[in-house]
């Protein structure tokens, strides 16, 4: 997956897990087509920004450590966030249906 290079107003890295790359891989060609264009145009840009508010991000409750989601038409990306290191941790994408059993 091709890499937005960083610019110097970015706070926040982002690193995407091995288990959020199988996720991405199981998904039907025009959903993966879909959520790569969203995560290079919309969603890494807004996590580097500030990764704990957006129209689509939200805090779960119960989850140790902290985990967010960000919302995708029916999918959800879930990350935690470093703030120490400034980096932003993409764990996963699930289908609503399925996420959060």
């Amino acid at each position: 997956m091709p890499k937005q290079a960083v610019d110097a107003s970015s706070k926040f890295k982002i690193f995407e897990t091995n288990e959020f790359q199988k996720c991405i891989k199981k998904l039907s060609a025009i959903r993966t087509k879909l959520v790569l264009r969203k995560l290079s145009e919309y969603i890494y840009p807004q996590l580097r920004k500030d990764p704990f508010i957006g129209p689509n991000i939200k805090k779960l409750k119960g989850y140790e450590p902290s985990t967010w989601r960000y919302r995708i038409v029916s999918l959800r990306v879930f990350y935690i966030v470093d703030q120490k290191q400034n980096i932003v941790s993409i764990l996963s994408i699930h289908d609503r249906r399925d996420a959060y059993r």
